[in-house]
């Protein structure tokens, strides 16, 4: 009571300074919490997937200060894997900032990382194919959607293990709490409904519909009242009251590969950011009345984002471009990019993780995991360019050695219908097509398609050592289980 009297009197005797450095409190915090301006103890982090790292990025100077090496890229996966973490995607940090819990899907995993020293301090193994972690803002407990199966395991705060399960409808793909920690909203990648949990009994006391089944993250708004949550399939945001009943309040179409969502307040009020992955952008809206009010153009597949401690800037991962970038709030413009490693996921901006010293240690310099190639593929048989295409297509080739991990971001293709990504011979997509993936649309015609090769080195000019013919990335129909004409072609 003491400390909330000071800050009134505060507020009352100085507004003018106030104003200036503070705005409020910030996701996933209260909006009584105090503001915390970026320095460089500051640190923002990022989950990625392909080359098993988690880079540090100091903020005050947007600089990459290194990647902690969680895994080995693919080829050293292919064994039996008795160490190391595979497919590194998920994140969320404590309340004292001191703690990052880092899932990797591939091995079942979440890593507890110290901040200070980036070291890994615990590995807590959970069921089939973990999404995201998180811990509750007193700090007890941390929770992890088992997306693989149908729970989310809950973990003890300080010793990192599992001490129960809170059964959900299968799929469970994120987790967020209140500002006040009364309530665990949880949304679902297989059914479409939200479950809202009691923090304090583990028992579900509501739940909201979803507009689809294929929910991948949400937050919730630092006032309590709101909580935003991304639809990936269909590419809608829907948004309910934090309270109950839980009422849905608002669904929004946002566009193909609708990814992640976070909440920003600044000097203008307080704002939803929402990554748009098939069409490159990242949208904002107020949450007062849901009016849109920028389009930020942003590069190739952003996925992760999450605000500074001040709200004064967003930190997004591009998934097909290997790189973080920083988005001034008040202009809504990008205002820095960093390399980092590949096919960054989850992203965390962590403020005051590093008290002392450069925070260095433990970290290694991208190596591998900063290399990859980039394309773009376009619609078949108009000459457009990729500058020209509406949403093109973008395919980012991760080097992983010997190999290549192809992942294309798919846009622009009819609803729930089978296609093949193959290889053709020729620049128009015509003639043969060795297939490299087959895959089926969402209900917005998108598709995130992965496979594995030696792809750069003949889809890529100059790149063939052996005087092959150098190959072209097609996408097209399946036709009576064969490829169809070519509706999609790599851009040249």
């Amino acid at each position: 009571m003491k400390r909330t009297s000071i800050l009134a009197i505060a507020l009352t005797t100085i507004p003018m300074v106030v104003a200036q450095s503070t705005w409020a409190g910030q996701a996933p915090g209260s909006l009584s919490d105090p503001d915390i301006p970026v320095s460089h103890h500051d640190r923002v982090y990022a989950a990625e997937q392909f080359s098993n790292t988690v880079s540090v990025t100091d903020p005050a100077d947007n600089r990459l200060v290194g990647e902690i090496r969680l895994g080995e890229p693919s080829p050293g996966n292919f064994s039996p894997l008795y160490h190391g973490q595979v497919l590194v995607h998920g994140m969320g940090y404590s309340p004292d900032h001191r703690t990052i819990a880092v899932v990797s899907i591939g091995s079942n995993s979440v890593s507890f990382i110290d901040t200070q020293t980036n070291a890994v301090k615990h590995v807590t193994y959970v069921g089939r194919s973990p999404h995201e972690a998180f811990f509750t803002p007193d700090g007890k407990e941390v929770w992890v959607t088992v997306r693989g199966e149908n729970y989310v395991a809950v973990l003890d705060g300080k010793t990192f293990e599992e001490k129960t399960r809170v059964i959900v409808p299968a799929g469970p793909g994120m987790q967020i709490f209140s500002p006040d920690g009364k309530y665990g909203y949880v949304c679902s990648s297989f059914n479409p409904e939200v479950e809202v949990i009691s923090v304090a009994d583990h028992t579900i006391v509501g739940n909201v519909k979803q507009a689809s089944p294929f929910c991948p993250d949400l937050a919730a708004t630092p006032d309590g009242k709101q909580v935003w949550f991304t639809l990936k399939d269909v590419g809608k945001t829907q948004v309910f009251d934090a309270r109950p009943p839980f009422a849905l309040l608002k669904t929004i179409d946002t566009g193909p590969i609708t990814n992640h969502v976070n909440i920003a307040r600044n000097a203008n009020g307080m704002f939803a950011y929402v990554t748009v992955g098939g069409l490159n952008q990242v949208k904002v809206f107020r949450t007062d009345d849901f009016s849109q009010v920028a389009t930020i153009p942003v590069g190739s597949l952003p996925h992760g984002i999450w605000p500074s401690g001040d709200g004064s800037r967003v930190y997004v991962g591009l998934e097909n471009a290997d790189a973080m970038i920083a988005i001034d709030t008040l202009t809504n413009k990008v205002i820095a990019t960093v390399p980092i490693g590949q096919a960054p996921q989850a992203v965390t901006y962590v403020p005051n993780a590093v008290p002392e010293g450069d925070g260095t240690q433990n970290t290694v310099p991208p190596g591998v995991a900063g290399q990859a190639d980039h394309l773009m593929m376009v619609p078949a048989g108009t000459g457009k360019s990729a500058e020209q295409a509406a949403a093109p297509t973008s395919v980012a080739l991760f080097d992983q050695g010997l190999v290549q991990v192809l992942q294309a971001a798919v846009t622009g293709l009819q609803s729930k219908q089978p296609y093949v990504l193959g290889l053709s011979n020729n620049p128009d997509g015509s003639g043969n097509v060795d297939v490299l993936a087959n895959f089926m649309t969402n209900p917005a015609g998108s598709a995130i398609v992965n496979t594995i090769g030696q792809i750069r080195q003949v889809v890529t000019p100059g790149m063939s050592t052996t005087g092959d013919t150098r190959r072209y990335l097609v996408i097209a129909p399946q036709v009576a289980g064969k490829p169809g004409a070519p509706v999609q072609v790599q851009a040249r």
